[in-house]
């Protein structure tokens, strides 16, 4: 029912009322579309609250920054965050600012590099060429002239991690761990590596470098590092053990599986360790081409129509079996069991009575390599 006022004031004549008729299932359609929209606007309501401030994602503190020197190369590794100081996954792109300061050897390294201007920023679209597995591995090098200048300085070291916030404005994390290295005039490469497969090991031999990689005479070498792989991919050699000597062998190995060597020369002055440029890489699959050792003790007793042989077993690990030969006076010498002996027993029934029969026995290992054949014995049927 609607009702419209005449009059001014409210006064005047009484009001007319008119009614507005609808039908049935218009009313009830009405109704229903008045009560769902009174019940999303509470929904509405009660879902709705204070706007959330955007995240700010602040990287957390890299703490295992390190720097190692490498031929000419100071190389500074870290792992880079994956989350912020909220505990939540970063979502933006990292960038890295590297500090640096350096002082000559008459002077007295300073603590950690001033966290104002930067040395050198790395953006985030050049953080992939310089990572190594879950490592970040930045080199820098310095010309044969510079390691000449620069030996005796000691670098110190210290980076931070940043995103860009709102407005592309910087959000900084913590420095990062401070570290040292004073440059050292390492040794030029190890360049005649040489590899060898022996039956006990893998064989690895050079000779000593002859000057430093400034040019020097090598004055601060104290011995050789030696690393291994089974791809010869980069990041994947691993260091096998440190030598004084020029040589060194690698016991850890199975015959024909390809490994992958190279050798550094170490340097040390103090408490300074260094390294040499790594020498070039050799390949090498070892072969089982050794033989097991002759069998010992062979003895031989003629019974009942037959000559009984024994003899000491062999204790090479791979042995696979003995090969039992004859031959008479002057006589070719022929081969007696068809198959592999696997016991250092073998009865020889093949003989007649009035011969004189010689034996000799070979061991034989699993890559069928066969000994050289054993002292002979000699055997009278009677």
């Amino acid at each position: 029912m609607i009702r419209h006022l005449a009059g001014r004031g409210g006064l005047g004549p009484p009001a007319r009322t008119h009614t507005l008729r609808l039908p049935g299932c218009r009313k009830r359609a009405v109704s229903i579309l008045g009560v769902a929209c009174l019940t999303l606007f509470s929904l509405a309501c009660g879902v709705q609250g204070l706007p959330r401030p955007p995240r700010i994602e602040q990287p957390a503190t890299v703490t295992d920054l390190a720097v190692a020197q490498k031929g000419r190369t100071l190389r500074l590794s870290f792992t880079l965050p994956l989350r912020a100081t909220d505990g939540e996954r970063l979502t933006k792109p990292l960038e890295v600012q590297i500090f640096r300061t350096a002082t000559s050897s008459d002077e007295k390294a300073s603590g950690a590099p001033a966290p104002s201007n930067p040395w050198l920023t790395l953006p985030a679209k050049d953080l992939g060429r310089y990572t190594q597995g879950e490592k970040t591995v930045f080199p820098l090098t310095l010309s044969e002239e510079e390691m000449r200048g620069k030996k005796g300085t000691t670098f110190v070291f210290a980076l931070r991690t940043l995103t860009l916030g709102f407005r592309h404005r910087p959000v900084e994390s913590e420095l990062s761990n401070t570290v040292r290295a004073t440059v050292l005039d390492v040794s030029e490469p190890v360049k005649d590596l040489r590899v060898r497969a022996t039956e006990q090991a893998v064989a690895l031999s050079w000779s000593p470098p002859a000057q430093s990689a400034s040019g020097q005479p090598v004055s601060n070498l104290s011995g050789y590092r030696v690393y291994r792989s089974r791809t010869g991919k980069p990041g994947s050699f691993q260091l096998l053990g440190e030598t004084r000597s020029s040589t060194y062998g690698d016991p850890n190995f199975r015959f024909d599986q390809t490994y992958f060597y190279k050798v550094a020369a170490v340097s040390r002055e103090a408490s300074q360790v260094a390294e040499s440029e790594d020498s070039p890489v050799v390949e090498i699959t070892p072969h089982d081409t050794f033989p097991p050792a002759a069998p010992t003790g062979l003895s031989a007793i003629y019974a009942a129509e037959a000559v009984e042989l024994v003899w000491t077993a062999n204790a090479e690990p791979d042995l696979a079996g003995y090969h039992v030969y004859r031959h008479e006076q002057d006589g070719p010498s022929q081969k007696l069991n068809p198959e592999l002996v696997r016991t250092p027993i073998f009865r020889d029934t093949a003989v007649e009575a009035g011969h004189k029969y010689i034996y000799q026995v070979t061991a034989l290992d699993l890559s069928n390599n066969e000994s050289v054949p054993s002292e002979e014995v000699t055997v009278e049927t009677r």
